[in-house]
């Protein structure tokens, strides 16, 4: 009998495993990280890259900027060149979890050197928001189940929807809240190491709230979606401990009120309640959807304008995916959303929109890819209800049916993001001001130009953002008489749609007149420069100061030293040259003959005296020196640039003329 020992070995002894040898079998049955996901970076990739493409594309152009991206830019701008959290005084209206944020990237990136306007360094943050978010949709949309080509399709119509284009180049808080909100969504599908991932989940959406507080509506769906993929044995656990942690980031915020004792309404201060009470209670509702002439109908009516395609058809999925397991959450968001806009005396922003932008385009592509697989499984001849085989025939139908729809919508919506250039005549005003408009000027601004003025060289305190001149006490306490402590006021669709809820606004409309217009309709942008004597004083002055011009004028036109065309001496008969132009040009006539050529108005300026003098040539005392003498007159008749060229030496004078120089 032989023992276990003696028994003889079948083939050869097996060789030793190296540990080289070992790390080679490990890499033979785990699959690099590239091969695994290498099908999904095939369609996410190209996907992210058509958004920022189409994002980037023309962005300082179109839109027009607006009041509420100034605001923010604006604030982030403060936290990094002025060491406070916001540009006026900070009365928590919003967390500033958000301009944090936006501060962050323009700061480790520089993207406020490469723009002159700086809230084109916030769309560039919005940009960078965007992508990710893209990004984020698509995983989203895998991790409850859909197909690559349904993932892609959400997170394309989630980027180049024209209605998602609109708001995502916009600088709002919403979009730094959206890849927050949507990563605590992935977070809380998590499967393995599911505590952690809740924890991450609770942390992702307290983020989002701290940097859009509306995102708060979103907490239900997102408990929904844990208790749903929780597992049961350690639920209560993993749900309580991510509850403290959502908490802890929420409660943050008060700590952050108490601590700068700025919690509770007190005596010079404002305060966390104050704040919370204006949001949930004391804003002005916005009307209703009957209405025409409410915000609540305008705001509908901007985001139908830009996508009806999308708006229908988010709409329908979402009814529809109510009656889908793993759409449901998402479905709910939705409809619950809208069903809040409708709800008595609601105040709807004009971004409320942008949360439901991607769980529109999740459920959009969800419906479809269900509708599809139905489909498919009918052609296989599998077994199904006659109600999922004609829902899915239905549905494709109305794919195709919006489809048609969106080519022609898409491709119209979309040129014109590509290549209008909507903000030219904010770029113009904010031009106009800079190089005419005195630099110790006061000024009351759209907040969308606020950071560019000061960097321009005007005075931070006399560049007045609208809203603040009657709401803020710090503003309030630098103009002691309101409107009259300012020189001109420069207005946008912003400040028109909203003067009538400041006295002092409408007051310096009503005293004002343009002096200058760039644009038109709703792009129209008008420097106006205030008459704190009174509109009618103003006209009276105006009338006498036009007759002294045209008497001096006349005077000069008849002048046998002037040589000039015809349309240069029934200019100046008829008062419409600058007092200090007419002054110069008599001491130029006085010494010799003057060669001038025709007036003509500056860019924008259209009622005032015309102050631009090009003369050709000048055989009088001054000579070869007429640079410098023009520039060694006196302040009041001194003009704002003097500047040779081929033409002759071009003569401006500031826009501001002072009064009674012809007595």
């Amino acid at each position: 009998m032989t023992t276990t020992t003696e028994r003889p070995l079948v083939g050869p002894p097996a060789s030793p495993i190296t540990p080289d040898r070992h790390d080679d079998l490990r890499e033979e049955r785990t699959p690099s990280w590239g091969r695994r996901h290498g099908a999904s970076l095939v369609w996410i990739l190209p996907v992210m890259a058509i958004v920022a493409t189409v994002q980037a594309w023309n962005m300082t152009g179109s839109p027009q900027r607006i009041d509420d991206e100034g605001t923010y830019t604006a604030q982030a701008w403060s936290i990094l060149h002025l060491g406070s959290l916001t540009h006026y005084t900070y009365w928590y209206d919003h967390p500033p979890l958000g301009w944090i944020q936006i501060a962050g990237y323009t700061g480790l990136t520089g993207a406020f050197g490469r723009y002159s306007q700086a809230v084109m360094a916030g769309r560039e943050a919005m940009l960078f928001f965007t992508v990710i978010a893209v990004a984020l949709v698509w995983l989203l949309a895998r991790r409850i189940g859909l197909s690559r080509p349904a993932a892609g399709i959400a997170a394309l119509v989630f980027g180049i929807s024209p209605l998602a284009i609109q708001f995502h180049r916009t600088v709002y808080l919403d979009n730094v809240a959206t890849p927050w909100l949507l990563l605590a969504f992935l977070l809380a599908l998590s499967r393995k190491n599911q505590l952690a991932g809740f924890i991450g989940s609770a942390f992702a959406f307290g983020v989002a709230v701290l940097s859009k507080e509306t995102f708060l509506l979103a907490l239900p769906f997102l408990a929904w979606v844990m208790i749903r993929n929780s597992e049961k044995s350690t639920r209560r656990y993993t749900l309580a401990t991510s509850g403290a942690v959502l908490a802890l980031v929420g409660g943050a915020y008060v700590v952050f009120a108490a601590v700068r004792g700025e919690l509770v309404p007190g005596p010079g201060h404002t305060s966390l309640v104050s704040g919370l009470s204006f949001q949930l209670g004391t804003r002005t509702a916005s009307g209703s959807i009957f209405d025409p002439q409410s915000l609540f109908f305008k705001v509908v009516d901007q985001w139908w304008n830009l996508d009806q395609v999308f708006i229908v058809l988010g709409l329908v999925s979402a009814v529809v995916g109510l009656f889908l397991k793993r759409t449901r959450p998402y479905a709910a968001i939705v409809v619950f959303a809208v069903a809040i806009m409708f709800r008595p005396n609601s105040y709807v922003p004009v971004p409320y929109v942008i949360m439901l932008l991607p769980f529109g385009a999740l459920l959009i592509a969800g419906v479809a890819d269900t509708a599809v697989k139905a489909y498919r499984a009918r052609r296989a001849g599998k077994v199904g209800t006659t109600v999922s085989r004609v829902g899915a025939t239905a549905w494709l139908v109305v794919t195709a049916v919006a489809i048609a729809a969106i080519v022609p919508l898409w491709t119209t919506q979309l040129r014109g993001f590509l290549k209008a250039d909507l903000d030219a005549p904010m770029v113009s005003a904010e031009s106009w001001v800079t190089d005419n408009v005195p630099k110790n000027s006061r000024l009351l601004v759209d907040d969308s130009m606020w950071v560019d003025l000061v960097k321009a060289g005007f005075a931070r305190d006399n560049v007045v953002w609208f809203y603040k001149i009657d709401t803020d006490g710090a503003v309030e306490a630098q103009s002691p008489q309101g409107w009259k402590d300012s020189d001109y006021i420069v207005t946008t669709d912003s400040i028109r749609t909203s003067a009538s809820g400041s006295p002092d606004v409408v007051k310096a409309l009503a005293n004002s007149t343009i002096v200058a217009t760039f644009g038109t309709g709703t792009q129209m942008v008008d420097v106006r420069r205030i008459h704190p004597q009174g509109s009618a004083a103003y006209a009276a002055t105006a009338k006498a100061e036009q007759a002294a011009r045209a008497t001096a004028g006349a005077q000069l036109a008849t002048n046998p030293n002037l040589i000039a065309s015809t349309q240069v001496k029934k200019a100046l008969a008829a008062g419409q040259a600058d007092s200090r132009m007419l002054v110069v040009l008599g001491q130029l006539l006085g010494t010799g003959s003057v060669t001038v050529s025709d007036f003509s108005a500056l860019p924008g300026e259209q009622n005032d005296p015309f102050r631009r003098l090009v003369i050709r040539q000048s055989s009088g005392e001054p000579g070869s020196q007429l640079v410098s003498w023009l520039g060694a007159l006196g302040s009041t008749y001194a003009p704002s640039t003097v500047t040779p060229t081929s033409q002759g030496t071009v003569v401006l004078f500031p826009a501001s003329e002072p009064a009674g120089l012809l007595g």
